[in-house]
């Protein structure tokens, strides 16, 4: 069984879990090992636009690689919020790279609450702002906005691993893909 060595731009557990499960659900027959490092985004903590986000995310990936440069697969992983009709949205940004080839997906997005809304506009991030109002702590290693929304129907794991498997599709059907 071949061993793949990836690298998530992230300590945060959910975020490696996402990858691992994305990753294998892909490449049943590979064996994993995964490691998650701190590396800088290049974007505000919280970033607040789709451009914004993902920069993050490729920023991520881009700096895992050269922190861990002996690894086969990179990972980045930002979430995000923009204002959209009035409200605000909440989304992620997976960036993938290896062997010269890239790979990234958007999450769907979803509403948040006009409380949370209130308290990130006066500067706290998401996951402060989702632990305040739902009396939480360190929500965003856990399930998250999206947990906390849905009653636990969908994870911020299960939101980010669908994801990571599109993120994946060029070094599924590589010959579709050619490398950069």
């Amino acid at each position: 069984m071949m061993i793949k060595h990836i690298v998530v731009a992230s300590h945060n557990p959910v975020k490696i879990e996402a990858v691992k499960r994305g990753f294998e659900k892909l490449f049943p027959d590979t064996e994993i090992k995964i490691e998650g490092v701190s590396v800088e985004s290049g974007v505000p903590d919280q970033p607040m636009s789709d451009e914004e986000t993902r920069n993050g995310a490729h920023n991520r990936a881009a700096n895992a690689r050269e922190k861990v440069p002996h690894a086969d697969f990179w990972f980045g992983v930002e979430g995000g919020i923009e204002r959209h009709n009035g409200g605000m949205q909440s989304f992620a940004w997976i960036a993938a790279c290896a062997d010269g080839q890239f790979g990234e997906s958007r999450t769907t997005t979803f509403q948040l609450p006009p409380e949370v809304v209130k308290l990130v506009e006066e500067g706290l991030e998401l996951g402060d702002a989702d632990d305040q109002v739902f009396g939480k702590t360190n929500s965003k290693q856990e399930n998250g906005a999206v947990g906390l929304l849905t009653r636990n129907a969908i994870t911020r794991t299960l939101l980010y691993e669908q994801a990571v498997c599109l993120a994946l599709i060029p070094f599924v059907r590589p010959e579709l893909f050619p490398g950069e």
